[in-house]
């Protein structure tokens, strides 16, 4: 297959729907996706829809080598419930000397034995999404995002005590332990916050510390 560089590009194995919205995504984004599934129904469902999508089994070396996966720098394994398939598909990419390797895993377990391989970032979306959504339900946050050492990234609106005056003088740092890192004002698009910046009532806010703190900040009323 021609392709302008392989190591721009992103090989995406497994095209259920995890696989499928990621490769559809990259290609929106102008990224270069060669797909791969073992299934010739998902493979011809996605035909018209990515550049390159090909039938194969990707725990077969020989046959991911004849479509240069080799010559990619990242890959993205996106099988799910073949816990085998998953694993030595991760091996077969790490022993290709891929730089940059993702896989889903589904469960703890799966997620470790990837990890033990060697895989460099390990992530387990529906694990994930149901974090992120249990702690929108319980509180105020319009939006969430954790990380793995405990900080977190949230959309939320502030409380009254922050309002009316600049950030500097609310002292939002000592007593909420938290940085607010944007602001929108209705109408506007998002900006970054200063010292000097006074909030608003209707104003929505980025924040950013630890996920306890940032939790209390947006319980705050």
């Amino acid at each position: 297959m021609a392709r302008k560089n392989l190591s721009d590009g992103v090989v995406v194995i497994g095209l259920g729907r995890f696989g499928k919205s990621l490769a559809l995504e990259l290609e929106r984004e102008g990224i270069e996706v060669l797909g791969i599934d073992a299934s010739d129904k998902l493979v011809q469902q996605l035909a018209n829809r990515l550049t390159h999508v090909v039938q194969a089994d990707s725990t077969d070396d020989k046959a991911l080598r004849q479509l240069s996966v080799h010559e990619f720098s990242r890959a993205v394994i996106a099988i799910g419930t073949d816990l085998e398939s998953s694993v030595l598909t991760a091996s077969i990419l790490l022993e290709m000397g891929i730089s940059n390797v993702w896989a889903k895993a589904v469960s703890q377990s799966h997620a470790r034995i990837l990890t033990q391989l060697g895989v460099h970032h390990v992530v387990r979306p529906e694990h994930d999404m149901g974090q992120r959504v249990a702690h929108l339900v319980r509180g105020r946050m319009l939006d969430y995002i954790e990380f793995d050492d405990g900080y977190a990234l949230i959309k939320t609106q502030p409380p009254a005590a922050v309002l009316g005056k600049p950030l500097a003088e609310t002292r939002v740092r000592s007593y909420y332990n938290v940085t607010v890192v944007g602001v929108k004002r209705a109408g506007q698009s998002f900006t970054y916050a200063t010292p000097e910046t006074v909030l608003e009532e209707g104003d929505i806010v980025i924040v950013s510390g630890e996920r306890d703190a940032v939790e209390n900040f947006s319980d705050e009323t």
